[in-house]
């Protein structure tokens, strides 16, 4: 997508603080940190929201689940960490280009999320 700002990350047409990256996804801190680590993983295929996967989109989110897992200690991430991801634009979804927020490095907040 040519006006997507993650399509571009990825394309390397904007520039990130890149920790990981692999065929299927990139990861990098997020330029509006959360949390003392908060890093984006970002699927390479380009689709705006879980609704919006295909058959390998689904087995691609299943292994970047697990690369984020493999990467915790490297990410500073060792006491624990929380995935979000945000739906739409009621949930806080501002690109619509599916992302998963990675936040730890610190004890974070539960407000009501128990």
């Amino acid at each position: 997508m040519s006006n997507c700002v993650f399509c571009s990350i990825i394309d390397g047409k904007i520039p990130s603080d890149k920790v990981y990256e692999d065929e299927l996804c990139v990861i990098f801190r997020d330029i509006d940190p959360k949390a003392k680590a908060h890093y984006l993983a970002v699927p390479k295929n380009h689709f705006p929201t879980l609704d919006a996967m295909s058959a390998d989109d689904e087995k691609n989110i299943g292994k970047i689940l697990k690369t984020i897992s493999g990467l915790s200690e490297k990410l500073g991430l060792g006491g624990g960490y929380r995935l979000v991801i945000n739906q739409g634009a009621d949930a806080g979804q501002t690109v619509f280009h599916l992302h998963i927020h990675i936040l730890g490095g610190q004890a974070l907040p539960f407000d009501d999320m128990r």
